[in-house]
């Protein structure tokens, strides 16, 4: 049914027939319809009864809002599609149920203001436009099981991140912001605090009434964690989210830890209140998290007073230093207060408490902390750097703390929490303590200074020697300072950055978005592409290009080389440039355009010339008068686009939107006479193949290549005389870590190729921008990480041995005549499983298969017989793929493109 829009007639009636006997086949099974999802339902019974048109109308209308649907009626409210005649339906399929319109809400802040608990957050009605059905108020009340009802006050407010997080295109959902107030005195009966849980209900209006739901939780901040507050009288609030759902909790502690501290240099010493009218204390008890044997700690009775008994209990050092060898995982402990009784209770803090490390030998320390709902927390664990003190200095991040070292043994990493991609920061240590100086918005990457890329920033302190980040320590944030301190937001040119915590005190930069709020989000890009683009082809064109280098990630590839000729012969035009989130750095001369933002969609509509090497979307339409040109990004091995059809691999409905994509394309540029064909059928390209060569190869015969070369040496910092081995494998679709992010499968032993190499070699690594995991020995002197180096092309030129596997740098690199070794480790299952190839490549490729990582180092070590070896094969494979070859790629495509240009202007009478 997926992808019955790209069926033949004959396949339809097919598909039609299998249905009705898979409906037939077992007695009430058609009945069972009825239970599936409303868009569902519809498109069972439309094909049940054979009506195609409307069938496919649904199809077509689920693939641009996989997400979301319309809404129509105010009493029987009932999905309304365009294009479907849902009155001939029976009523029950098209109507909504009420566990249909369920009620998605967030929590974004829980804080305390003036003695009462304050929960932010948004809330609506999924496929609901809010306030759209009807004038209802909405509410919220709180709960405990059997209990009462007490309504908490509703207080609406605007929150553009409702529709941006709805991740759905259709419908607004601003209006869905709220802030809730709970006033704990309402929890009191008869004016005493009595325990329970109360559990909080927002009711939704709906169409004929309310909507009944519950407020999730975030993975971050306040409205990440549990946390507690005292409320005097011997009664504390917790503030929680139960299996994701806000709930607050009323607690009467019959005993509490009231303080630690050191005595006699070996013992821990916990201090504990109960009331004095209350059950009796009589020991902590000590158990180890993995179920090993607990220990317990008489508590001993100290000076008290009328309200609070207290006591004392000491727990030897030695008891909770259990580790077997330094580098062990964090060994945690739960405490429990035992009662004369028979009773116990998990032992929890008062408000206040402070916190305590104290270190032990092998690079260890005990820890004493707590957590949002203030359990006592002992851990055994590698000594870690805990913050202390945070501020804003202009522009500048002061992150000050304590580590008891050694400190300057270590560097501090800030590291992305999705990406792996790694920045290295200064570090002063004194006595124990450190201090770091992040200015998030100028950090160095090679010779560049962009800002932080958005997302979440971890810190962790690293060892120098380290060859991985497995041994990294985690930065976090006092226990105790938490509620005072975060979120720490600071506006920057232009972003947002926020030091903010996860997992209770684990603390992350987060680097907010470039875009604004009102161009983030499904829904606001439609806006702009249905609604503003067209506007924007209603203006003038203007005399500019508008590059794009694969979706705005880098200044490089075919469209730079264009770029530079046209700046070269002095063409007049303004230079525009596709960057995303801010990390592209430009020379003077060309202005940045940000990704999908307002003037990204307005430059995409105006300027006379387009240049781009990937797809524009097939929702892109070029205008009247403009040249738009396809350079692409490289000759193919792997079987591409319509050429898949047959396997798993192939998207029916994207190989049906290529004919109008590639419509677009004044020119597609091909590299070579093999390509072309492949590009016209694999790409279903009607237009113009230009088959010019790329211009990105054109480097290969620049006057100043040498120039560039030992630029691009100083820039890595590659120390003279060493040779330089480049390894560029491509990613495998077989290892994943979500269906877009991939592993890095390295079968390379880095370690036995540093021994055997590194006296006259580096290896530079350059990872596919698809896979995400660090590289062991980085910065090590050895193994350089360079997948983030803006041009590929210019590690071309200082490489002396290309190490690839399937990847189409090979057709690039055989440009520079220099030895090239294959790593396919896995060259049956990727050929016969995973991708076809074009042509036979055990027999064509310009250099040995390689199977082992030991035979790629010797192959390394001896590259010089591998050139004279494979000579003759070299020489058939670059006739082959890599003619035209002579420096004119970017010329023939420049010419072509003014060429064009000047018969729109003539044929619109300028």
């Amino acid at each position: 049914m997926r992808f019955l829009p790209e069926a033949t007639e004959a396949e339809r009636v097919e598909f039609f027939d299998a249905v009705g006997e898979f409906l037939a086949a077992e007695a009430g099974r058609a009945d069972k319809l009825d239970k599936f999802p409303p868009v569902a339902r519809i498109k069972w019974h439309l094909a049940k009864a054979r009506r195609a048109d409307e069938l496919l109308a649904v199809l077509s209308f689920e693939r641009e809002n996989p997400a979301a649907f319309p809404v129509r009626g105010r009493l029987r409210p009932a999905v309304a599609i365009p294009g479907v005649d849902t009155a001939a339906l029976p009523s029950s399929v098209p109507r909504l149920r009420l566990r249909e319109m369920p009620v998605r809400a967030k929590a974004t802040d829980v804080l305390w203001r003036d003695g009462r608990l304050v929960l932010r957050g948004f809330g609506y009605v999924v496929n609901l436009p809010d306030g759209s059905h009807t004038p209802l108020p909405r509410l919220a009340w709180l709960r405990a099981k059997g209990g009462r009802r007490i309504t908490v006050k509703f207080r609406a407010e605007e929150a553009t991140r409702a529709t941006r997080d709805s991740k759905q295109a259709l419908h607004n959902y601003d209006d869905a912001g709220f802030e809730l107030v709970i006033d704990p005195n309402k929890l009191k009966s008869r004016g005493r605090w009595r325990a329970g849980t109360w559990g909080l209900t927002l009711a939704l209006p709906r169409p004929g009434g309310y909507v009944p739901g519950h407020v999730d939780r975030v993975d971050v901040g306040s409205a990440g964690h549990s946390q507690s507050r005292d409320l005097g009288d011997g009664a504390r609030l917790v503030a929680s989210f139960v299996e994701g759902r806000f709930q607050v909790r009323i607690e009467l502690p019959e005993a509490e830890i009231t303080d630690q501290r050191i005595v006699d240099g070996y013992a821990l010493r916990f201090g504990l209140r109960s009331p004095a009218t209350g059950k009796l204390p009589t020991k902590l008890r000590v158990v180890r998290k993995d179920g090993k044997t607990p220990a317990s700690y008489p508590l001993v009775r100290a000076e008290g007073d009328d309200r609070w008994s207290r006591f004392t209990a000491d727990i030897p050092l030695a008891d909770l230093s259990v580790a077997d060898e330094p580098g062990e995982k964090t060994i945690d402990f739960v405490t429990h207060i035992d009662f004369a009784d028979g009773t116990d209770r998990r032992a929890t803090v008062c408000e206040g408490f402070a916190p305590g490390r104290y270190t032990r030998p092998g690079g260890r320390e005990v820890a004493v902390t707590t957590d949002g709902p203030g359990l006592l927390k002992l851990h055994d664990r590698a000594r870690q750097a805990v913050v202390d003190s945070m501020r804003w200095s202009g522009g500048a991040l002061i992150v000050e703390g304590e580590y008891e070292g050694p400190g300057h043994s270590k560097r501090l990493v800030l590291r992305h929490g999705e990406r792996f991609e790694e920045h290295i920061l200064p570090l002063e240590w004194s006595d124990g303590r450190f201090e770091a100086r992040i200015t998030p918005d100028k950090v160095t990457t090679y010779d560049a200074v962009l800002p932080l890329r958005a997302g979440r920033w971890y810190l962790w302190l690293r060892d120098r020697s380290a060859w991985g980040n497995d041994a990294d320590i985690p930065v976090k944030l006092r226990a105790d300072l938490i509620d005072g301190t975060l979120p720490l937001r600071k506006r920057v040119a232009g972003r947002t950055y926020t030091v903010n915590r996860r997992y209770f005190d684990r603390l992350f930069l987060g680097s907010g978005p470039v875009l604004a709020a009102e161009e983030r989000g499904a829904y606001r890009q439609r806006q702009l592409r249905q609604v503003l683009t067209p506007r924007f082809k209603r203006e003038p064109l203007r005399e500019a290009v508008f590059y794009n280098s694969f979706g705005g990630k880098q200044f490089s590839d075919s469209p730079r080389a264009i770029h530079e000729e046209l700046v070269r012969r002095g063409v007049e035009v303004e230079h525009l440039w596709s960057v995303a989130d801010e990390q592209v750095a430009l020379p003077p001369g060309v202005r940045p355009i940000e990704w999908h933002s307002t003037e990204w969609y307005e430059a995409l509509a105006r300027s006379r010339y387009v240049v781009t090497n990937v797809g524009l979307g097939d929702w892109y339409e070029r205008r009247e008068g403009q040249c738009v040109v396809q350079t692409w990004h490289g000759t193919p091995l792997k079987k591409i686009g319509a050429d898949l059809l047959g396997t798993p691999k192939a998207n029916l409905a994207y190989i049906a939107s290529l004919p109008h994509r590639f419509r677009q394309f004044d020119i597609v540029v091909s590299p070579n006479s093999f390509t072309t064909p492949i590009m016209r059928n694999a790409f279903r390209c009607e237009g113009e193949v230009l088959e010019a060569g790329y211009p990105r190869n054109d480097i290969f015969h620049r006057p100043d290549r040498e120039k560039i070369a030992q630029r691009v040496r100083a820039t890595l910092g590659i120390p003279e005389g060493k040779k330089v081995v480049l390894y560029a494998p491509t990613w495998r679709d077989d290892q994943r870590h979500t269906a877009s992010k991939f592993k890095l499968d390295l079968q390379v032993d880095l370690t036995a190729a540093r021994e055997a190499l590194s006296d006259d070699h580096v290896f530079l690594f350059r990872k596919h921008p698809k896979i995400l995991d660090a590289i062991p020995g980085a910065g090590q002197g050895f193994v350089y990480d360079v997948s983030a180096y803006p041009d590929i092309a210019e590690l071309y030129l200082i490489t002396d041995v290309l190490i690839t596997d399937y990847s189409s740098v090979l057709f690039d690199f055989a440009h520079s005549g220099r030895p090239m070794l294959f790593f396919t480790y896995d060259l049956e299952h990727y050929r016969d499983t995973l991708r076809g190839f074009y042509f036979d490549f055990t027999e064509k490729a310009p250099g040995p298969l390689i199977k082992t990582s030991p035979e790629l180092v010797a192959a390394i070590r001896d590259s010089a017989s591998v050139r004279r070896e494979y000579a003759a094969k070299y020489e058939r494979f670059v006739k082959e793929f890599c003619e035209p070859s002579d420096g004119l790629a970017t010329s023939r495509v420049v010419d072509r493109m003014l060429e064009i240009a000047e018969q729109h202007a003539a044929g619109d009478g300028r």
